[in-house]
């Protein structure tokens, strides 16, 4: 039997300010043409359909009528949230998608209560059963009072226990005569990032080693790292990475979905399938007058540019004139000038948190605890429900 293997699409996820929809609709459609030149018996979305917690009408038209389609092909279709999602609306709204045949997890559930989701598979009639476990934040595992009170070790391994066993709770549901499955969306200990994830949210104090999974998941399908990947465990352990790059950050991944064929008696057999559609992200350096030159070659890209040489009055304005694709304009460092915006323009490249963490070490504070807050909170109010 086959599955197809997706997650972390960020349906309505901006890049400087201007709206990728078409492309991610792009995205989405020819994701749909693997589905039905495969004829997957189960497309599994590991989370972070959508950008933000509180999508627009239109990123949330895009994503249902992406899943409706996928299950019109026959595949079963079965959707966790990550991080960037609002769980409680999935909660909400699943009753509904399981009326249209499709299966939704907002939140942990026991086996018995949905956190097993099992079916024939249309292409063998076979049995599987798929363990669903739905993004779970560290201040959810782990009490506020524990994390203000513990050390980090401390707190990280409560996590690591929290998550083990609910692992351990939904392979129960697990049988002999079926294809096992595990879905979720978490950090993976030695996972390399992609590029565009949340740092309060990927922090390796909060983790999970791939051997908590066990060795009896034929397959474990993961979200959350958007780079593709596999990690050394008993069991196939499989990040898809996004399907499109979200950010500068992410230009030289490979986009890929992940194909993945398995027998309850024999182990997975993973082949991935490029995608090509949206727009490529690149960065470039030059003058204007190189760049200029260069502008045929571009095509559509999106650009993030260095320029080299000085800034001057009406030079970005020049560069938007020339290349309206350059989203992201700035002075190479060493064209800057003065030590001030050389400064600020290496600032620019440092996540807040990292920013943070200087400042903390400046003033002599060194307590991982008072940064883990710092990243929580940021967080928090860079969310779109917050």
């Amino acid at each position: 039997m086959k599955f197809l293997h997706t997650s972390d699409w960020h349906i309505g996820k901006t890049l400087k300010g201007r709206g990728r929809l078409d492309e991610q609709a792009a995205v989405l459609r020819e994701m749909l043409g693997v589905v039905r030149a495969h004829q997957v018996d189960a497309v599994l979305v590991a989370g972070d359909l959508y950008e933000t917690s509180a999508p627009t009408a239109e990123a949330q038209q895009l994503v249902v009528n992406a899943l409706l389609a996928m299950r019109a092909t026959g595949a079963e279709v079965i959707a966790i949230a990550g991080n960037h999602d609002h769980a409680a609306t999935f909660e909400a709204y699943r009753p509904l998608m399981k009326a249209a045949g499709i299966h939704l997890a907002g939140r942990p559930r026991p086996a018995e209560h949905g956190g097993v989701v099992t079916f024939p598979a249309r292409s063998t009639g076979e049995r599987v059963n798929v363990a669903v476990l739905p993004f779970l934040s560290q201040r959810y595992a782990v009490r506020a009072a524990e994390l203000l009170s513990g050390t980090p070790a401390d707190n990280s391994a409560r996590y690591d226990e929290q998550v083990r066993i609910a692992l351990d709770r939904l392979k129960a549901g697990f049988t002999s005569d079926a294809v096992n499955l595990v879905m979720a969306h978490l950090t993976v200990t030695g996972g390399a990032f992609g590029g565009g994830e949340r740092p309060a949210q990927s922090i390796f104090e909060y983790h999970v080693p791939a051997a908590a999974f066990g060795s009896e998941p034929h397959y474990v399908a993961l979200g959350h790292l958007h780079r593709r990947q596999e990690l050394p465990a008993p069991c196939p352990v499989h990040y898809s990475g996004s399907p499109i790059a979200v950010d500068f950050g992410e230009q030289d991944n490979e986009n890929v979905v992940v194909l993945v064929e398995a027998t309850p008696t024999t182990p997975a057999k993973v082949t991935d399938v490029p995608l090509t559609a949206g727009r490529r992200l690149r960065t470039e350096t030059g003058t204007l007058a190189e760049l200029r030159e260069r502008a045929e070659e571009f095509g559509d890209d999106y650009l993030r540019l260095y320029l080299r040489e000085p800034a001057r009055a009406g030079l970005f304005e020049d560069v938007h004139a020339a290349l309206p694709n350059g989203l992201q304009v700035r002075i190479d460092p060493e064209f800057a000038g003065t030590d001030a915006p050389r400064a600020a323009a290496a600032a620019e490249q440092r996540a807040p948190g990292e920013l943070f963490a200087a400042y903390c070490a400046e003033r002599g504070v060194a307590d991982q605890r008072v940064e883990e807050l710092f990243a929580r909170l940021h967080d928090e109010v860079t969310t779109a429900d917050a």
